[in-house]
């Protein structure tokens, strides 16, 4: 056989494998995909990366990133026994380092834990932008079917940027815990007693999200995941992305997304584009500068201010909670998911450091990336 007609075969099937990935979502992409399965063909893998609209690479050197920065840091890794899954460096827009270890790859989705929380509020960002709705919003105005038999006036001031900010005022964890034996988990989220004033006090709320993603359901009509597709999966090339949903049918928001490595990338670099994308700005500038500020002094989730044995200069998670993300020392800003999962934003370095991993201590995996990368970045 012709080694043409081979790489045709092995690009059916990659189409193939997009497309049931895509079919599984009723994903708008798929439409894009099917219609132009003859101009793929033709062109084959350099076709299929357009669609998926790979990000460009660059090596270390051109982009003035120190390749012995990048093996030091990969050392320090190992040495120190992180599981570390993969890593991916972007600088001025470029990938200049990917590495994937054990039996992780390129083409894997990987959970993304709490960075799903970034994707979410971004959809917020769509749906203000768009006026469907505004952050001062009250949140009890979407559901007046399921409100409480009395309403409390903390209840009624629970506004939008609230659950943003994860500043609602009540005990998150009784939440969660009344979700495993009450599918109705909007009706649980509003029905518990509010005892702090909202917006004056962080508490890590991963409800609050879940309440995102029920506002842009009830609005738009779609799920959370099929909103996000052409308006921020299909222009960066997101592929294959899959959510979890509550027992209801609702993409669960605070966690349950499945991306890829580079999908990450390519929402840390939108960021760091400041909502534009190749030339298009889909997002307002002013909602990435909202969302990426400071709006309420943060704590490590699951921790008392009185209980504090680190100083802020020490901690990554002392520096302040924006719209769903947590700003970072060295005046960065992070989607951060449990066990490891960041997508890393350095504005004064024009760069974007994404990693993967099961690594339990969170702020060790951030504290090499400082001492070997940031330096690395000239």
């Amino acid at each position: 056989m012709k080694t043409s007609s081979i790489k045709k075969i092995l690009f059916f099937a990659l189409c193939s494998v997009v497309t049931i990935s895509l079919s599984s979502q009723k994903n708008p992409c798929l439409i894009a995909l099917s219609d132009n399965i003859e101009a793929l063909v033709n062109d084959e893998v350099e076709t299929y990366n357009d669609l998926t609209k790979a990000l460009p690479r660059s090596t270390p050197e051109a982009e003035k990133v120190s390749p012995k920065g990048i093996r030091n840091y990969l050392d320090a890794v190992k040495e120190s026994g992180q599981d570390l899954h993969s890593i991916m460096i972007l600088r001025h827009g470029k990938v200049v380092a990917e590495h994937w270890l054990g039996d992780h790859a390129a083409n894997k989705p990987h959970i993304m834990n709490s960075v799903s929380k970034t994707y979410t509020a971004t959809a917020i960002g769509f749906a203000v932008s768009e006026g469907r709705l505004k952050v001062t919003d009250k949140v009890i105005s979407f559901f007046p079917d399921k409100l409480p038999a009395n309403v409390s006036q903390h209840l009624k001031d629970l506004e939008i940027k609230h659950l943003l900010t994860m500043s609602v005022g009540h005990d998150p964890n009784a939440v969660r815990e009344k979700t495993r034996t009450n599918d109705d988990w909007v009706k649980v989220f509003l029905a518990e007693p509010i005892t702090e004033k909202p917006g004056t006090q962080f508490n890590y709320n991963s409800l609050a999200t879940y309440m995102l993603s029920a506002i842009i359901q009830k609005v738009t009509g779609e799920k959370l995941i099929d909103y996000l597709y052409p308006r921020l999966f299909c222009p960066l090339g997101i592929v294959g992305a899959s959510w979890e949903e509550c027992p209801e049918g609702i993409n669960i928001g605070g966690w349950g997304l499945y991306v890829k490595t580079e999908d990450m990338a390519k929402l840390g670099q939108f960021f760091l584009q400041k909502g534009k994308w190749n030339g298009e700005q889909l997002l307002p500038e002013s909602w990435i500068d909202e969302a990426t500020t400071s709006h309420i002094a943060s704590l490590p989730a699951g921790t008392k201010k009185e209980d504090l044995t680190i100083e802020p200069e020490d901690s990554d998670w002392l520096q302040g909670y924006g719209y769903q993300m947590w700003r970072s020392r060295h005046n960065s800003y992070r989607a951060d998911g449990a066990n490891g999962q960041f997508i890393l934003v350095l504005p004064e370095k024009e760069a974007v450091i994404v990693t993967t991993a099961h690594i339990g201590d969170m702020q060790a995996e951030l504290n090499l990336i400082w001492e070997y990368l940031l330096p690395a970045i000239k």
